[in-house]
C-alpha cells in the first residue's frame, strides 16, 4: 500500500505565483497580488492506494498529525484492515515524515507484523499517489478557489462542486469519503 497525507487549503503557501509584467507596470492593479502572510485555513487528508484497492480519504481534525493520532486514525482502521485482507505480502509506504518515523510507530508495525518498504530520503517520485494528490491541490484547490467546496461525483454530474458544512473526521469518513480514483486524472 502506497499512502500520503498531504494539507489543502485555500490559498497558496508556497507564495511562489509568477507575475509577468510590461515594463513601467509594476504599481498597475492588475499586477498586484494579495500575499497572506499567515497560513490559511486548510484540511489535512490522508489516502492509501494499491494495485486493485484503495481507501477512503481521511479527514483529519484541526491539529498537527503527530505519531499518536497517525497511529490511533490512519494504522489502525486502515492499514491494519488492509494488511489482514492481504496477508504477509502486504508491504506498507510512507514517506519519512516525523511522525511516520516515531518509536510508537516503528513498534506498532513490528507488533502488527506490517512490512515497511524502504524509502529514500526526497524521492517523492516512487510514491504514485504523490500524482494524485498533486493533481488534487492543482486542480481544486487553487488561491481563488471559494470557501466551503468539495467533490461531488454523480453519474450524471461528474465534476460539479457544491457547498457543504464541516464535519468531524468520524462522519467525513462515510458522509463525504470520496476515493482518490475519483478526481480527474486519478483513474486506474
Amino acid at each position: 500500500m502506497f499512502s500520503d497525507e498531504s494539507r489543502f487549503s485555500l490559498s497558496s503557501d508556497s507564495r511562489r505565483v509568477p507575475i509577468w509584467r510590461e515594463r513601467g507596470t509594476r504599481f498597475e492593479p492588475r499586477n498586484i497580488t494579495e500575499r497572506h502572510h499567515f497560513p490559511s485555513r486548510g484540511v489535512m487528508v490522508w489516502a492509501g492506494i494499491m494495485m486493485v484497492c484503495l481507501t477512503y480519504l481521511h479527514f483529519f481534525d484541526t491539529g498537527s498529525v503527530t505519531a499518536q493520532r497517525y497511529s490511533d486514525e490512519v494504522l489502525e482502521p486502515y492499514v491494519r484492515l488492509f494488511r489482514g485482507a492481504v496477508g504477509p505480502d502486504f508491504i506498507f509506504m510512507d514517506d519519512n515524515a516525523r511522525c511516520h518515523r516515531a518509536v510508537l510507530i516503528d513498534d506498532f508495525l513490528e507488533t502488527e507484523n506490517i512490512q515497511r518498504m524502504s524509502w529514500p530520503a526526497n524521492s517523492p517520485d516512487i510514491n504514485p499517489i504523490e500524482r494524485c494528490m498533486g493533481y488534487a491541490r492543482e486542480t481544486n484547490f487553487s488561491p481563488f478557489a471559494p470557501t466551503k467546496l468539495r467533490y461531488r461525483t454523480e453519474e450524471s454530474s461528474p465534476r460539479s462542486l457544491e457547498p457543504f458544512e464541516p464535519t468531524t473526521h468520524s462522519s467525513s469518513h462515510s458522509k463525504y469519503g470520496k476515493s482518490l480514483f475519483s478526481l480527474p486524472g486519478c483513474q486506474r
